[in-house]
């Protein structure tokens, strides 16, 4: 291009504050502000700028032009980190997809907290102050059977702080088969460590017996300590104590005993044939005295680990000094409470607790939303790509379950006009991304973890995936 004509071009862009006159901008500074839209237009024009000197530029621009763009830049600038996704990947607890999704009276509950002032921590019939655990430690003593209860940021910090209060500085008997470690890199052993406890490990990997315990305890014990292998099993030739008669041991010697449930359920899924996790009340049932486990798993509602058992070891807990590091805020309670209260009537429960209704979904009502959704899927495609609806299983996930398998149906797109990975990759990027995954050179849609109001939403998202790849 002629140094002549790029100059015209270049006397021909708009000042930026004609353009912050234009209605467009006067809309944009009310969205965002005076500020923002400023440096948005001056970014824009600086690239209009560049584009006429680097000659890939050649025609005059029109000012809505600009400021569309200066609103696309605004909008990928100030688009919130947070985001909503479509979880087609089948794995029910996806720790990096946040895990449980929360009932609609939970959120309910939080919306209501929110607004305005709460009773946190006020007692409203003596007008004194309370304690910010009264609104949830009933509730989880009837649904379990413990005698008191604590309710912390997460389950992690339950074993630091259960470890911290009733072993500091003295040993606590683990099964060298339970050492276990679970995401980022959080090893019993290491909090062990850091709570001041001392590690006294017994039996092997695979087998350790009750005479192995008896052997360990003496006056140094504090507690002897169950975790249960929540994320792996160790299948063949091994052996644990039932434990009842673990608790049988150990309280014949005056020690007592803490599990670390880790996923934590309060329904027993086995009746739905779903793996063999132990129910809270079942460990309380049998003596054990002190429980931890997530809020966020199996459980179904918000990040909290939840500390129960006998009335004597939670008040040593609740005194701590880590307790009010380690507290949970009046959101996280307000969605805990509502998530329990649904408990209560086991149907309700099963309906209405995302989680709980993921993972027992019927295999027609999958099948249904499947072809639903390949039927969807091949419009977008237009007889481009293979869309076929396929058998699968899906994953409970979280650490949860980890040799249990769900039956599902997937949605694989088998061939397209692009790469299935640029398919994938495009599907992270609009506006309302779905999570997928790749195997055996197929793109895969899991309806397990799809709800059936995101069907509509999730083709959506894939038609502007491949507007946007041509």
């Amino acid at each position: 291009m002629p140094a002549e004509a790029k100059t015209d071009l270049l006397r021909k862009l708009p000042a930026v504050h004609r353009l912050l006159d234009h209605p467009a901008s006067r809309r944009l500074i009310e969205s965002y502000s005076h500020d923002l839209v400023s440096e948005a237009i001056a970014h824009t024009v600086s690239e209009v700028r560049k584009e006429i000197l680097s000659g890939r530029r050649t025609s005059e621009i029109a000012e809505e032009e600009l400021l569309d763009a200066a609103e696309q830049y605004l909008r990928q600038q100030f688009q919130p980190h947070f985001r909503r996704v479509i979880n087609a990947t089948g794995v029910v607890l996806h720790t990096n997809l946040g895990r449980a999704p929360l009932a609609e009276t939970a959120l309910e509950a939080i919306e209501r907290t929110a607004r305005g002032y709460s009773n946190l921590e006020l007692n409203l019939s003596t007008g004194e102050r309370g304690s910010r655990y009264d609104h949830v430690e009933e509730l989880i003593c009837r649904l379990t059977g413990a005698e008191a209860a604590l309710v912390v940021n997460n389950n992690a910090a339950a074993v630091l702080l259960v470890l911290r209060e009733l072993a500091k500085g003295k040993k606590v008997i683990v099964s060298r088969g339970q050492l276990v470690e679970i995401g980022g890199s959080f090893r019993v052993s290491e909090v062990m460590k850091e709570s001041g406890a001392l590690l006294v490990e017994v039996g092997t990997t695979n087998k350790t017996h009750e005479r192995d315990y008896e052997q360990a305890i003496d006056e140094e014990t504090a507690l002897i300590m169950r975790a249960h292998t929540s994320n792996f099993r160790i299948v063949g030739f091994t052996y644990q104590p039932p434990l009842a008669e673990l608790v049988a041991l150990a309280h014949r010697h005056g020690v007592p005993v803490y599990e670390d449930l880790g996923s934590g359920s309060l329904i027993d899924l086995r009746k739905f044939g779903i793996g063999d996790e132990p129910t809270v009340g079942a460990s309380i049932a049998a003596g054990v005295d002190v429980v931890s486990f997530s809020g966020d798993k199996l459980l179904g509602g918000a990040q909290a680990g939840i500390i129960a058992g006998k009335a004597e070891y939670i008040r040593r807990i609740k005194k701590n000094q880590l307790t009010r590091a380690l507290r949970v805020d009046k959101l996280t309670l307000a969605a805990l409470e509502a998530t329990l209260l649904l408990y209560f009537d086991e149907k309700r429960a099963l309906n209405e607790i995302p989680t709980l209704y993921l993972l027992t979904r019927q295999k027609e009502e999958l099948h249904r939303q499947a072809e639903r959704l390949a039927e969807g899927l091949r419009a977008v495609f237009q007889d481009k790509a293979a869309v076929e609806v396929v058998e699968g299983m899906s994953q409970v996930g979280g650490g949860s379950l980890p040799t249990e398998d769900l039956p599902t149906y997937l949605v694989a797109v088998k061939t397209a006009p692009f790469s299935l990975n640029v398919l994938e990759h495009a599907l992270r990027h609009v506006e309302l991304p779905v999570m997928t995954t790749i195997r055996k050179e197929a793109l895969l849609f899991d309806v397990r973890t799809i709800f059936p109001r995101e069907i509509d939403e999730c083709i959506n998202s894939v038609r502007e995936a491949c507007k946007r790849l041509g």
